[in-house]
């Protein structure tokens, strides 16, 4: 029997799949120590046969359910005590496995969670890289954490079937690991964030329509998932507290435009103070980001703005989905479960 299961829920990903087990047949532990599990949430491309290719591979297909489904499929059908998740869009590095397995030594260790990069090269998958690496930079600084992303992500099983798993109520691959985490954190246990433990994405937005649209429905999630645990708004270890001030400084600005023409001094004020602040708020990021990737710097501010107008835009959307009754958890849509 395994000592350890890795699981990739999959939807219509033929392209990447691949890469994806290619990698996570190469890991430095040996290979009879671990399972590897693809659930196929309904593909209707030729996902099936590109896992053919790997013939020590488990396959699983199910009608389509959503990513949270197929990631509880797979952790049913574990038999390692130890569950990891990756993405199909994904290629671990060799030492994946053998890095985010080490922490649980610890006895008190529940749950761990890897790092993420990206070699792409259009200008909004850099920035995206770098808005991780400052949240990276945020989770590094603390013992234990709140935020477990199933992009590289482990659990101990038992723990994990316990607290019934991923959520199906949430239909996206959308904050439905974020829900799982706050609901560790609330029951206590301990999660920690190993870098090392890093995972190459080959799927960050790489165009403003497509980034903009994936923060919408950031923000949107979110608020499904506040709504179940309301303290978590303040603050958490993931979510920079100068996102929410720039959210906050971006629709005051809106909110002033029409002062203009009946109390121009007013409004005039209003605007401009909202854009100081927000600029203010913009000045850590920006200043990393010219360590690291100048280009991308001189941008910052404006990408921050289009964040925050996207995660704020679908916040509100959720208020009105929450309000009207129209929210996640009474409707369903098209998911899918390769993240």
């Amino acid at each position: 029997m395994p000592d350890y299961s890795v699981i990739v829920p999959v939807w219509n990903a033929e392209q990447t799949l691949p890469l994806c087990l290619a990698a996570l047949e190469q890991q430095s532990l040996d290979r009879n120590r671990y399972e590897i599990i693809v659930v196929d949430d309904g593909s209707t491309d030729q996902t099936a046969e590109a896992v053919r290719q790997f013939p020590a591979v488990r396959y699983v297909f199910q009608e389509n359910q959503g990513p949270a489904a197929a990631r509880n499929r797979g952790a049913a059908l574990a038999e390692g005590s130890l569950i990891f998740f990756t993405d199909a869009d994904c290629v671990p590095d060799p030492n994946w496995l053998e890095d985010i397995t080490a922490p649980f030594a610890r006895p008190e260790v529940a749950a761990v969670k890897g790092g993420y990069r990206t070699e792409q090269q259009s200008i909004v998958a850099r920035f995206t890289q770098l808005e991780f690496e400052e949240r990276f930079r945020m989770l590094a600084q603390q013992d234990s954490i709140d935020m477990i992303a199933t992009y590289s992500a482990g659990f101990r099983k038992e723990i994990f079937t316990r607290l019934g798993g991923f959520d199906t109520r949430f239909p996206e691959a959308n904050n439905e690991d974020t829900e799982f985490s706050y609901r560790m954190s609330e029951q206590g246990y301990t999660m920690i964030f190993v870098p090392k433990a890093s995972v190459r994405h080959l799927n960050h937005p790489d165009s403003v329509r497509r980034y903009f649209h994936i923060k919408f429905g950031r923000g949107y999630w979110r608020m499904m998932v506040y709504r179940l645990y309301p303290g978590k708004m303040l603050k958490d270890s993931y979510t920079p507290q100068s996102l929410k001030l720039q959210i906050l400084a971006l629709f005051c600005a809106i909110a002033s435009l029409p002062l203009l023409p009946f109390l121009p001094r007013v409004g005039l004020t209003v605007l401009l103070a909202s854009v100081l602040f927000f600029l203010l708020q913009t000045i850590s990021f920006t200043k990393e980001a010219f360590k690291k990737d100048r280009q991308v710097a001189m941008l910052a501010p404006f990408m921050l703005a289009l964040r925050a107008a996207a995660i704020g835009g679908g916040v509100l959307w959720g208020l009105a989905a929450m309000k009207t009754g129209r929210d996640c958890f009474r409707r369903r849509s098209r998911s899918r479960a390769n993240g």
